[in-house]
């Protein structure tokens, strides 16, 4: 992945400058959707999320969202 960069709100992020693991909101901004549809996508199982602390945030993988992007296989 050597080049490989993602346009959001005019500004170039870099895949490998992604966290493993992105908020609700940074995956809505990637992907340019809402965050509701982020958190609907979970619940149809198109997105999991991984729950975290005792409030149960959610976070997703990077794979996961790339992969909805087209930019990388899905691994398990």
């Amino acid at each position: 992945m050597s080049d490989q960069s993602i346009s959001n709100n005019n500004n170039q992020l870099s895949i490998q400058s992604l966290p493993d693991l992105l908020t609700v909101r940074e995956v809505a901004e990637i992907l340019r959707v809402s965050p509701l549809t982020i958190k609907r996508w979970g619940k149809r199982g198109k997105l999991p999320a991984i729950r975290i602390n005792t409030r149960g945030d959610r976070r997703y993988k990077k794979e996961a969202v790339l992969w909805l992007l087209g930019i990388q296989q899905k691994t398990a």
